[in-house]
């Protein structure tokens, strides 16, 4: 089968483009049957030859869905536009259900965590505190 698409040219970071048909199964650098046009996305033009575009479109070649909205887009023929790509499916995580295989939800408390700490009393720091206040009894005359 026959497509008419797009072939990418250019450097690195310089994307430029030519619209050819071009066998289905060849690889989208290799050779192609003939050149329509091409499209500079930097400068933002679009040339193609309509008349070749509908010679090979009566052949049974098929269009592509960017091609065709590019020429949708620069006027160049009044068709419908394409989808011409696909939303990506979220793929969500299953809800939990209540059975045999569902985990109870109760908080699991460790030993250290249940048992109360007490602070430490420093006994030699009590006895230096005591030895230095001096015991002052008032003498009696």
């Amino acid at each position: 089968m026959l497509k008419i698409r797009l072939q990418r040219t250019g450097k690195r970071g310089q994307a430029y483009f030519r619209v050819v048909v071009v066998e289905h199964t060849k690889k989208p650098k290799g050779e192609f049957l003939e050149l329509l046009g091409a499209y500079n996305p930097h400068e933002k033009q679009f040339k193609v030859d309509r008349e070749k575009v509908e010679y090979w479109l009566s052949k049974g070649a098929q269009i592509s869905p960017t091609v065709n909205n590019l020429m949708v887009n620069y006027k160049v023929w009044d068709r419908p536009k394409m989808q011409s790509w696909k939303p990506k499916v979220v793929k969500q995580a299953p809800a939990p259900t209540a059975g045999p295989t569902s985990v109870p939800e109760t908080p699991v408390e460790t030993p250290a965590a249940s048992v109360p700490i007490e602070p430490k009393v420093d006994v030699s720091s009590e006895v230096s505190t005591k030895a230095e206040t001096p015991a002052t009894e008032p003498v009696a005359s």
